[in-house]
């Protein structure tokens, strides 16, 4: 079974992204918490170092509405040092095992396979890799598995060297994403795996300029023709910084939920942040415009009169008029948004 796509207003409209325990709904857009289990990581290094401490975030992310985690135990700044195969899985197998049992997709940032196996084995439902599996083995690991979810991200050059180094101001950006996106997708589903089970990331702030980042979300719709549900991850990315003049990282709250709107708008499915109930209160809104929308322009299409009123399209309100409609979807956040995730081989809901 492959995620089916249907195009919608803001481009292609993706069923579903099957993973490990969780055939996740993408019908509406899924929010992505960030559990950094690390010293260092660029914004929240060492908040959450302890297991303990991991799980009581993990816990917070979900009370504020997250649809998925997302835990890593490497930081993968610019500079920023590899880690040493067992102090990663020192740090991420205790948060993952426990992080299992909170009924919600399970997704872990790594790009070595020895970690991809064991949290595999664990039962995690996500290898969300900034390599896009090109380590030896981490193909392997993967198409091993029969169902796990997979993020493959563009990255240029390593964390080491990216920034130092980073793409050439004059290459087109979308197009050297987009070809290798669509070539490490078919180069996977050419293992055999199930393209349903394969989500893309362009890789913000990854070996790119700030214009370059910025040019990626302008035209982040031709990245969509792989045909996969994209993950965008702007979450107080120095690109942010650069264009608000907002130094500190933890401080980009708002240009961060800004940029995981305007993703949304632009075709992403997921998007990766910290600052999940911020993020989740702006897609409600987001959610009951698009409603308006669909509603305006399926009226049109029957030819209702400007003084009609009919149920928006998009929207599970059932109140017969529009105003009342807009207040209920914002209103009712987050406990009426749509049920996050649904796995139909087990009939019930996460």
């Amino acid at each position: 079974m492959s995620g089916s796509k249907e195009d919608g207003a803001n481009g292609p409209v993706f069923s579903l992204w099957r993973t490990t325990r969780f055939d996740i709904d993408l019908s509406v857009p899924k929010v992505m918490g960030i559990v950094n289990v690390t010293p260092d990581s660029f914004s929240d290094g060492g908040s959450h170092i302890t297991a303990d401490a991991a799980l009581r975030h993990c816990e917070r992310l979900l009370d504020e509405g997250a649809d998925i985690l997302d835990i890593g135990g490497e930081s993968t700044r610019p500079g920023s040092p590899a880690v040493a195969l067992e102090d990663e899985l020192a740090r991420v197998l205790p948060v993952v095992r426990e992080a299992l049992r909170l009924g919600v997709p399970v997704s872990v940032d790594t790009y070595k396979p020895e970690v991809m196996r064991a949290v595999l084995d664990l039962g995690a439902d996500i290898v969300n890799d900034v390599w896009a599996l090109r380590r030896p083995g981490a193909r392997e690991v993967v198409a091993a598995h029969p169902s796990c979810g997979i993020c493959l991200m563009h990255m240029h050059r390593d964390p080491q060297t990216m920034q130092s180094l980073p793409m050439a101001a004059d290459a087109d950006v979308v197009a050297v994403v987009r070809d290798f996106l669509a070539r490490e997708t078919a180069t996977l589903v050419a293992l055999g795996i199930d393209v349903a089970r394969i989500a893309i990331d362009p890789g913000i702030g990854f070996g790119k300029s700030v214009a370059q980042n910025f040019a990626l979300l302008e035209r982040q719709r031709e990245l969509l023709a792989p045909g996969r549900p994209l993950l965008a991850g702007w979450s107080r990315k120095s690109s942010l910084g650069t264009v608000t003049g907002i130094e500190t990282a933890a401080r980009r709250m708002v240009p961060s939920v800004a940029a995981a709107l305007m993703a949304v708008e632009r075709g992403a499915s997921i998007v990766r942040v910290h600052d999940v109930r911020d993020t989740v209160a702006a897609l409600a809104v987001w959610r009951a415009a698009t409603a308006i929308a669909t509603s305006t322009a399926a009226n049109a299409a029957a030819g209702v009169g400007a003084g009609a009123t009919s149920r928006p399209l998009a929207s599970p309100i059932s109140p017969p008029t529009v105003a009342p409609a807009v207040a209920a979807a914002v209103v009712a956040e987050p406990a009426a948004r749509p049920a996050p995730h649904q796995d139909p081989r087990k009939g019930s809901h996460a």
